[in-house]
C-alpha cells in the first residue's frame, strides 16, 4: 500500500468514511447509495483541489517518498537492452551511480543518474543516493565514452546531494564535482538531464550540466535543501516549510525563471502511483528533446549549452541611479 502524506490525509478519511458506508450496506438491507454518491462528488472536488493546488513544501514531500520511482525504475520502462558499467577505474565502484549504455526507440544512448534504495537494506549498500567521488568519475568515464562513440548522454537526477563524509573529501569529492562541470560543458553530443525527485547542491549539478534540462511536475532542485537553508537563515530547520515557500525550487517556478525546458507532467497523487504511465509521460518530453538537438552540429550544441548557462541569473540593468551617502 502507498504511504500518504500529511497533506493527503482529508483525502484519506474521506476514502475511509465511503469504504466504511459501502461496507455497511453490504452487510445490512439498509441503502446507502444517495449518501455514498454525494461523497464520491465531495471526494472529487477535494481531490481537484488539494492536487491542483500544491504547495511548494508538499512538492518536497511528494519528492521524498519512499516509493517514487527511481532511475533503474525508469530505465526499465523507458529503455531496452541496458548494459550497467561499473568502477570509475581508479578506487572503486559508487553503487549511489547508476551508468551504462541502452537503446532508446533503437537508438544507442548512455544512462547516468543517482541511485537511492526503497528499503534500509538498499540504501545504506546505495549510501542513500549520496555519491562519492569515485561515482562522479565513474560518471565522467561513462560520458566520454559517449564522447568517443557519438552517443546521446541521458542523466536522471535524484540526491540529497553529494556525501559530505571525510573519507569523500579526502578522495577529491570537490575536485570530482568541479571536472564534471568543466567537462560537460564541452562535450559534442546532446545531454539532456530530468529531475525526478531531489536535485540538491553540487551533488545534482555534477551530473546536471546539460543542453536541456526538464522537470517532473513534483521534484525540486536548488542549491540546498529547505532544511539546510532554514537553518542557515533562521537558525531552525524546522522552518523548511518557510523556506520552500521562498526558494522558488519547485518545477514551475524554475520553468519560469528560464532554469529548466520543460516541466514533466506527473500522474495524479504522484509519480509513485503509477510507474508505467509516469514513464510515458517522461517518454514524450525526452523523445521531442532528443529529436530536436540531434538536429545541431557539435559546435551548435556546445554554443547551445554555454548560452542556456550563461542566461541563468542574468541580470537586467535599469536606468536608475543609485547615490550612496
Amino acid at each position: 500500500m502507498v504511504r500518504e502524506l500529511e497533506f493527503e490525509k482529508p483525502i484519506v478519511e474521506l476514502k475511509k468514511k465511503i469504504a466504511e458506508l459501502r461496507e455497511y450496506t453490504n452487510d445490512t438491507d439498509v441503502d446507502l447509495s444517495d449518501e455514498i454518491t454525494k461523497l464520491e462528488a465531495r471526494l472529487t472536488k477535494l481531490e481537484n483541489d488539494i492536487y491542483e493546488n500544491i504547495r511548494p513544501w508538499d512538492r518536497v514531500q511528494i519528492a521524498r517518498h519512499l516509493a517514487r520511482p527511481t532511475t533503474l525504475d525508469y530505465i526499465e520502462n523507458l529503455f531496452t537492452d541496458f548494459l550497467e558499467c561499473h568502477g570509475d577505474r581508479l578506487f572503486g565502484d559508487d553503487e549511489a551511480i547508476v551508468a551504462g549504455i541502452a537503446k532508446y526507440h533503437g537508438l544507442p544512448v548512455t544512462i547516468i543518474g543517482h541511485q537511492r534504495g526503497k528499503d534500509t537494506k538498499e540504501n545504506i549498500r546505495r549510501n542513500f543516493g549520496s555519491p562519492h567521488p569515485e561515482g562522479y568519475r565513474k560518471a565522467l568515464r561513462l560520458m566520454k565514452q559517449a564522447e568517443k562513440f557519438n552517443r546521446p548522454i541521458i542523466c536522471f537526477l535524484d540526491t540529497k546531494g553529494a556525501y559530505p563524509g571525510k573519507s569523500a573529501e579526502e578522495r577529491g569529492q570537490s575536485e570530482a564535482i568541479a571536472r564534471n562541470l568543466f567537462e560537460m560543458a564541452g562535450f559534442t553530443v546532446p545531454i539532456i538531464c530530468i529531475v525526478i525527485g531531489e536535485g540538491a547542491s553540487g551533488g545534482a549539478l555534477a551530473i546536471g550540466i546539460g543542453n536541456h534540462i526538464h522537470m517532473l511536475e513534483n521534484s525540486w532542485y536548488s542549491v540546498i535543501s529547505p532544511e539546510g537553508a532554514a537553518a542557515l537563515l533562521w537558525k531552525d530547520a524546522g522552518e523548511a516549510k518557510r523556506a520552500a515557500e521562498s526558494m522558488k525550487i519547485t518545477a514551475p517556478d524554475l520553468k519560469e525563471l528560464g532554469i529548466i525546458e520543460e516541466v514533466i507532467p506527473e500522474v495524479r497523487g504522484g509519480a509513485h502511483r503509477d510507474l508505467q504511465e509516469q514513464a510515458k509521460l517522461i517518454d514524450v518530453v525526452l523523445k521531442d528533446s532528443l529529436t530536436s538537438l540531434r538536429k545541431l552540429s557539435k559546435d551548435e550544441l556546445v554554443k547551445q549549452r554555454y548560452t542556456k548557462y550563461r542566461k541563468i541569473g542574468q541580470l537586467q540593468m535599469i536606468d536608475e541611479y543609485i547615490t550612496v551617502q
